[in-house]
C-alpha cells in the first residue's frame, strides 16, 4: 500500500508542476526566477493529506521526491487553495485566521505571495479542467504538433 500512496503523490506532484509550468512558469520574471533556482517548494492540502514537492529549474517547475524539509513549504485546506486560485480570497486574509500557513523562508515566503499578487491570469475555473475539456485541449496540442 505504501508503493501505491508514494506513486499517487509522484503522479500528483507531476500533475502539479504541469499546471504551475502552464499558468506560472510563463510569467515568471528574472528575479524571481533567480530567487526560486534550485529552492526545495512544498504545497501541502491538509484535508486531502496530499504533499507536493517540487523545484524551479531551468525555467520551470520540475517534480521531486520527498524532501527531508523544504525550503517554503504552504499548507491550507483544498477549498482554501480553490479560493485562492480563483482569486476570491487574499492570502493575507487566510494567513490571519490561520487558514494558510507558510513555514520555513520567510523572504522566500514574501517573494513568492508578492509574485502571486503582481501576476495578472485567468481567473481558475475548476469545470476547464473536466475531461471533455482537458481531451478537447490535447487534440488541439496533437494537432498543433502533427503540422
Amino acid at each position: 500500500i505504501r508503493a501505491a500512496i508514494g506513486v499517487a503523490v509522484a503522479v500528483g506532484s507531476l500533475l502539479l508542476v504541469a499546471a504551475l509550468n502552464r499558468v506560472l512558469a510563463p510569467r515568471m520574471v528574472g528575479d524571481v526566477a533567480t530567487v526560486l533556482r534550485g529552492k526545495a517548494l512544498r504545497l501541502r492540502v491538509l484535508d486531502a493529506g496530499w504533499v507536493f514537492d517540487f523545484t524551479w529549474q531551468c525555467g520551470r517547475f520540475v517534480a521531486c521526491a520527498p524532501f527531508e524539509s523544504a525550503d517554503l513549504s504552504i499548507a491550507a485546506n483544498a477549498h482554501d487553495f480553490l479560493l485562492l486560485a480563483r482569486r476570491e480570497e487574499d492570502p493575507d486574509t487566510l494567513f490571519f485566521n490561520r487558514r494558510l500557513c507558510m513555514e520555513g523562508d520567510t523572504e522566500l515566503g514574501l517573494w513568492v505571495k508578492n509574485t502571486l499578487d503582481g501576476m495578472e491570469w485567468p481567473v481558475f475555473d475548476p469545470t476547464t479542467w473536466y475531461p471533455r475539456h482537458v481531451l478537447a485541449h490535447v487534440k488541439t496540442w496533437w494537432a498543433a504538433k502533427a503540422v
